[in-house]
């Protein structure tokens, strides 16, 4: 009867554990029914495998960076004057005799007389004599001289006027973060054609490792952030700098995060395992990511269920074939599936780019569940028979201890 008992405690018990399902068990993270089948309680996702079709999409469409932020790709015009400039002004005049070369000077080479350096006023103004105050600011040498020589022509023997920018004060560029040496300077006037790993060569270079460093520009109110190598490697980011820009370049690794039955889970005396791993690199592909993660755990990970975690544009996320209408805003979850048991997986791996935050989930095969569940089934068959075993005995020790026969046996005891 206690038998039965305990049977029926384990029948129960393995009853409700089969109506919790496999929720009962610890787990890594979702199996991969649940990523497959394409429902979320929180957050809506497009469950997209890859293929070339969608690889040769996302090469596509990668990041533009800088280039994608700011479209004028034309070098900076040509600079204008700004209050607080220093400006230098030369007036020449054909013979001696007029308005600035006096008679009694006689002729000298060019007949020229170079005014004091003045800087524009707060009203974006500089004074010539015989001329008054002539508009400056936000205006060319050409135009200023031309101003100039308008004004006084007829007083002066055939004018001419040389305007020159003495001291730059605006039309500044500003280089900081982890350079060499921080500065601001001044935008060439014509010529140099500038663009921004100029500014940073300005700048003394970096002050690490270029894998690891990322340049933001700030230009009218907008930022944009590229990684440094981009810069070199990809030359549309390299854009022309104009007036007012802020280059600021800092050091963070890209990383990406790895979950679920990765080869690393348990160790601990590398620091890794199921965590952030730094690329390390300037760029890393699926298949490098997958072996900085320790690669698949051999007795648990199911290799036909490795999945990519990251958020794409919704233009893309349309070409790779998502129902767009489950979706708002300017971003779409996207996870993309990829089987490591099909041998072409490992070469799609290898051309797919790692974005820096991307996640790396490697599901658990089917089998570990299973192994899980009669683990427990032997733990709990296990525990019934000790408990039936143990209740059993308890008559046996009361009659020994009383001197009783029980089931036939006879129990004596000696009285001291």
């Amino acid at each position: 009867m206690l038998g039965l008992r305990c049977s029926l405690i384990c029948l129960f018990t393995l009853a409700l554990l089969g109506a919790g399902g496999c929720s009962f068990f610890p787990v890594a993270g979702p199996t991969s029914r649940d990523i497959d089948s394409e429902t979320s309680q929180t957050v809506p996702y497009a469950l997209i495998k890859l293929t070339p079709e969608t690889i040769d999409i996302l090469a596509a469409h990668e990041p533009k960076g800088l280039a994608g932020a700011f479209t004028d790709r034309r070098p900076s015009a040509t600079i204008t004057f700004g209050i607080g400039d220093v400006v230098s002004v030369t007036i020449f005049e054909a013979a001696a005799g007029g308005l600035f070369i006096p008679l009694e000077a006689g002729v000298r080479p060019g007949n020229f007389v170079a005014l004091p350096d003045q800087m524009v006023d707060s009203n974006g103004n500089i004074t010539v004599p015989f001329a008054g105050l002539i508009k400056t600011a936000g205006r060319t040498s050409v135009q200023v001289q031309d101003e100039i020589v308008n004004k006084i022509k007829n007083r002066a023997i055939e004018p001419q006027a040389v305007v020159t920018l003495a001291q730059q004060r605006t039309s500044l560029i500003s280089v900081v973060g982890a350079v060499n040496t921080p500065l601001r300077f001044a935008v060439p006037a014509s010529g140099a054609g500038d663009r921004v790993l100029d500014a940073i060569t300005r700048a003394g270079g970096l002050s690490g490792p270029g894998y690891a460093s990322w340049v933001m520009l700030e230009r009218g109110g907008r930022r944009a952030t590229v990684p440094f190598e981009n810069l070199v490697m990809n030359s549309n980011n390299n854009i022309y700098i104009l007036p007012g820009d802020r280059i600021y370049v800092y050091q963070e690794q890209q990383k990406f995060m790895a979950f679920g039955a990765t080869g690393n889970v348990g160790v601990t005396t590398t620091g890794l395992g199921q965590t952030q791993i730094n690329f390390d690199a300037w760029r890393i592909n699926l298949a490098e990511a997958v072996a900085k993660a320790g690669g698949l755990a051999d007795f648990q990970a199911d290799p036909g269920a490795v999945y990519l975690y990251r958020q794409e544009p919704r233009e893309v996320a349309q070409l790779l074939g998502a129902n767009m209408a489950r979706f708002n805003g300017p971003l779409v979850p996207v996870i993309f599936s990829i089987s490591f048991r099909d041998p072409g997986g490992y070469f799609l791996a290898t051309r797919l780019q790692m974005r820096n935050d991307d996640i790396i989930f490697m599901a658990n095969a089917q089998s570990v569940d299973v192994d899980k569940f009669l683990t427990f089934v032997n733990l709990v068959t296990t525990t019934a028979v000790g408990t039936a075993s143990a209740i059993q005995a308890v008559p046996i020790t009361e009659a020994a201890v009383h001197g009783r026969v029980l089931g036939g046996a006879v129990v004596t005891t000696t009285t001291p």
